[in-house]
Formats: structure tokens, sequence, C-alpha cells
């Protein structure tokens, strides 16, 4: 009797996590992929130091997605501790960093996608690159473009693991959508996550461009602080406290056509302690004042950006500022750019397994589902914890003992 058959489009982490769990529970896996190579997005992830998941306690872990009921059952089945595990049944050891971060212990990603992939291949999956998926023929197969032909390819179930719109040029384009919804799904707009932002700088912040603000907090109107750093950018900003606001300001944005993100310069300092250091002594002059306060000339340069000049030598105004710096958002930048996407197929698209109510036999996972998370190992996860989630919901169609 020949094994069940299932298709996955997409070779990226969800992709290639369920073929992992239906290849070993005996399920005969092809994997078609539009690239020349597999998870070119899972390496780029890596390139600065490959943070797979995080360390928090799992309430707290789960809090930071923007649908945390909906992804709670995916992520309790393959949380960070699982990771960590399968990480180790492939030879990887990892490490928690002082920020509870989880990474491989050499930081990269290449070793594990390897190991990964030479487990896939023994386990009998075959991965065909350069495979463009198109739809679905009139009697309901598979379509694949590639070079020189189109392919038709029946199976027993599909899962469609194609990732968001973000970094298009390694295959996350988002132009699965169209042939979604041409089918009926619904599909929330797919838009930049984990991105940058625009502020509109003026011409004497220009010498800082590409410098970070440290060890501050920042935090949006009714929103919690986070502490980090921010990237400026001749564009405005980018970097960790961006992206974990990026959620916030994005609706905001689209709400008002403004933001704004509020930064504490000195976080470990009071206000009024800040005060009686502004407060000038002697002959000191504004700059020496400031220096000696704590304010460097980034953080200086910043409040002579926004506090009225009549106001530098006012110790109050300034302390006000240095603890609540309002920085005006104006825009986000493109999605092509950005970390991740949010948006992509409606919870109410799928059933609780993640299969499409209107493509019977066809599932989803990864970010092409309708959540969003900032960085710091909560996308990866997520991703992870979808596909293994969307093979386990395939095994109980295909009538197989759940693993």
């Amino acid at each position: 009797m020949n094994p069940k058959h299932i298709v996955i489009i997409g070779a990226g982490p969800a992709g290639l996590m369920a073929a992992d769990i239906l290849s070993a529970a005996g399920v005969r896996v092809d994997i078609y992929e539009a690239n020349r190579s597999v998870g070119r997005k899972f390496l780029i992830a890596g390139k600065g130091g490959m943070n797979i998941t995080h360390s928090e306690p799992a309430q707290d872990f789960i809090g930071n997605y923007d649908k945390p009921d909906w992804l709670k059952p995916m992520v309790d089945q393959f949380d960070a501790n699982k990771i960590i595990v399968w990480m180790k049944n492939l030879g990887i050891d990892s490490f928690i960093g002082t920020s509870g971060r989880v990474f491989p212990t050499d930081m990269k990603a290449a070793p594990l996608l390897r190991k990964w992939l030479s487990t896939l291949k023994l386990q009998g999956v075959k991965v065909h690159c350069g495979h463009t998926w198109s739809g679905f023929s009139d009697t309901g197969k598979l379509r694949f473009t590639t070079k020189n032909e189109e392919l038709h390819v029946a199976c027993d179930g599909t899962l469609l693991a194609l990732g968001g719109a973000s970094y298009p040029h390694l295959g996350s384009n988002g132009q699965w959508v169209s042939l979604l919804a041409d089918k009926g799904i619904e599909i929330s707009p797919l838009l930049p996550s984990n991105c940058g932002f625009n502020v509109s700088w003026s011409s004497h912040m220009a010498h800082y461009f590409g410098q970070p603000l440290k060890n501050i907090h920042a935090w949006v109107s009714g929103g919690g602080r986070k502490e980090g750093e921010i990237l400026l950018s001749s564009y405005g900003i980018e970097g960790g406290l961006a992206y974990t606001h990026s959620r916030a300001l994005r609706e905001e944005l689209i709400k008002t056509g403004n933001a704004m993100l509020y930064v504490d310069l000195m976080p470990h300092i009071s206000q009024n302690h800040l005060i009686s250091r502004l407060t000038p002594s002697g002959k000191q002059t504004l700059s020496n004042t400031w220096r000696k306060a704590g304010l460097d000339h980034i953080k200086g340069s910043l409040i002579r950006e926004s506090l009225s000049k009549e106001k530098w030598n006012d110790a109050s105004s300034v302390a006000t500022y240095v603890k609540n710096y309002p920085l005006k958002i104006t825009g986000m930048q493109p999605i092509e750019g950005a970390i991740s996407s949010a948006g992509g197929v409606k919870r109410d698209a799928l059933d609780r397994n993640l299969m499409l109510h209107a493509l019977p036999n066809v599932f989803c996972a990864g970010e092409m589902l309708d959540w969003d998370a900032p960085t710091g190992g909560y996308l990866l996860t997520g991703c992870f914890a979808s596909g293994v989630y969307a093979a386990r919901g395939i095994l109980q169609m295909l009538n197989f003992r759940s693993l």
C-alpha cells in the first residue's frame, strides 16, 4: 500500500518543521520551493546571531503575540523547551543569553539548517527548488511553474507555508494572496511589522545617523515601558525598541496618520535628581552642564531638536523632555524592508487544525497566518509551532495516530 502523499509549498521554518513531523510519521512528503535553495529567510534571520526562541515563563511568552488565545495551543505543542530539545537531537547545543533569549551555541543558522535538511532527507523528504506555486488546475491539482514547464501535482493533502511579504527577494513576496482570495478566503492585508519608522529630522541630526540611543526606555500611550535601544537613521528610527512597539505604532498610524513614541533618555535617574544636575553652577556652559548631568552629544542634540531654545537653560523643562521625550512618528518603512509582516489568512477562514474551510485538505502555517509578534524568538517559535500544529492536523485528517 502506498503511503499517503502530502505536498508542502514553502521551505521556510514552518514548512520544514511540518515536513519533519509528517515524514517521521511515515507520510510521503514533497516540498516545493520557488527559490533555488531552501530556508533563505531563516539564514538571514541568523546572520546577526540566531535568536531562535525565548526562555521566559509561558504566560509572559504567549503575551507577546497579538492573538495569544489562537497561538497558545500551537506554542504549547512546540514551546521553547521543546525547541531546545529538538536542536539538541540535531546535535546543536544552545544557551540562554542575559536577556532570556535562546541561541545556538555557535550563534549561526547554517549548521542547524544543514543538519535539519540531512535528517529530512533520511526521512524520505524530497525538496523541489525552482517551483513556483501558481494555484490549482481545473481538476484540483496543484500547479507549479518552473523555468521550462508547468507541472500539475496530485496529492492527499497540501500545506501552504508561503510566508508573508517582507524580504520578497528571499521568497516571501505575498503573491499567494490573490490565489487564495480568488477562492473566497478572507485575508487581512499584509502590513510591515518589526520595521523602521519615519521621523522628520532636521539637518543638524544627520551627524548622528547610524548611531544608537542605548540604555533607554520607550513606550506608546497606554502601553508598557520597554528597555533597549533605538538606532537613528536618515529616515527615522529602527532597532529593538522600534520593533517592540511596531504593532502599536502601526495601528496608530493607520488610525490617525501619526503616532508618538515616548522615550526616557535617562531611565535610571529620577526627574527631581536630574533637575538638580541640570541646574547650572558657576559659569559652566550649557553644554558642560548637560554633559555632567549625563546627557551625551546624541541625547543633547535630541533635546535641541524638539525643545524650544528659550527653554534650554530651564532645568525643569529639559528634565521633563529627557524623561518623557516625544518622538513623533510620521510613517512606516515599506514592507519589503521589514523583518516580518502582519496580516494574512484570517483565523475564521481556518478550522481548529489550520485547514481552510473553503479548500478541504489544504492547510496553512507560518507567517502567512494572521498573527503578529515582535523579534526576540517569538517569530520563529510561532512559525515552528504552527508548522507542528498543522502537521498534526494533517495526520488527524489522514487518520494517523497523532505523534
